[in-house]
């Protein structure tokens, strides 16, 4: 844990911690046993969804900042809410932290929540603290379906609709190798992927527009590109056949692989964290994707026809 000047979170006391939180993502619904939200749009269902992050596993001290820490956590929930078709309104943040933990750090995590939640005219609306060997961040997302049409499930690809992206693919996983083989002194140039992996981006509102326009199956890409697919394919009972030309590898990525001495396409395929949104639909690309492949009649993943040169990704055992 870094360093600090400041009292930790076991001087400070569990209260003072809290109120650190607060004042760094304030809310009007935080404070209370829990927290009430009005439902403001028609016909609206709930969508809530958890994730955890834990150091050593999902983040390492050595290269992302308090920070970075609570955009990542934010933008790996809200992209399940999003893949849903729905949009985010709320988080509940809950945190185990050694109680040696400086109190500026857990105000710089809070930061960082807060400003992704207000990217997405969210609110933190409550949470936990509790002491630990460990530091562990959990987000418990909630969201608001609207109106009549249903929700993008898995099992709903069909045959003849296109596959479509919003976001980078592989740009995490590159990232990552970066920070594994320089720490923060990497080469500048490459300065975009390792953001990329530390505080991955996530455009509002990709869902609702890919659902209003027709999408029927989505995910985001979070345990690799072939991994997410496939489940898409098994669930549909369906054939996903990707472009090759249309996921190529950045010209930054393919430099960085020469540096690291890795194949680009690894990253492409198996790299998840990139939460980009996938989807199928039977019109065209909706506004902020492009297409990247099609949907056919048979079974897994494949590219140009082709099988997958790489085809693991992120299991969490």
């Amino acid at each position: 844990m870094p360093s600090s000047a400041g009292p930790t979170i076991g001087e400070a006391g569990e209260h003072a911690a809290i109120a650190e939180i607060i004042a760094a993502a304030p809310s009007s619904r935080n404070g209370d046993d829990a927290a009430v939200l009005t439902q403001a749009t028609p016909n609206s269902r709930t969508v809530a969804t958890v994730d955890m992050l834990i150091e050593g596993r999902h983040f390492n001290l050595e290269w992302s900042t308090p920070a970075e820490i609570g955009h990542k956590a934010i933008v790996q929930n809200f992209a399940d809410i999003q893949a849903m078709g729905a949009r985010p309104i709320a988080a509940l943040l809950a945190i185990s932290a050694p109680p040696s933990t400086p109190l500026s750090f857990l105000r710089e995590l809070a930061t960082g929540v807060s400003e992704r939640v207000n990217q997405f005219s969210a609110e933190l609306v409550g949470g936990d603290l509790t002491a630990g060997d460990n530091l562990v961040v959990s987000v418990t997302a909630i969201g608001l379906l609207g109106g009549s049409l249903p929700e993008l499930t898995l099992d709903r690809a069909k045959s003849g609709q296109k596959v479509v992206a919003s976001g980078k693919i592989g740009a995490s996983a590159a990232g990552l190798a970066l920070l594994q083989r320089f720490g923060r002194d990497f080469p500048f140039q490459f300065t975009e992927l390792v953001a990329s992996h530390c505080t991955p981006h996530l455009s509002p509102g990709r869902g609702v527009i890919a659902r209003a326009t027709g999408a029927t199956a989505m995910t985001d890409n979070s345990d690799g590109l072939i991994v997410d697919l496939s489940t898409i394919a098994k669930r549909s009972g369906v054939n996903i056949d990707l472009n090759r030309e249309a996921i190529a590898p950045s010209p930054l990525m393919v430099e960085a692989g020469e540096l690291l001495g890795v194949d680009p396409w690894e990253w492409v395929l198996t790299g998840g964290e990139d939460h980009t949104m996938l989807a199928t639909t039977a019109g065209e690309a909706p506004s902020g994707f492009r297409s990247i492949g099609k949907v056919q009649r048979g079974e897994g993943v494949s590219i140009d026809g082709q099988e997958p040169e790489y085809e693991t990704g992120w299991v969490s055992f």
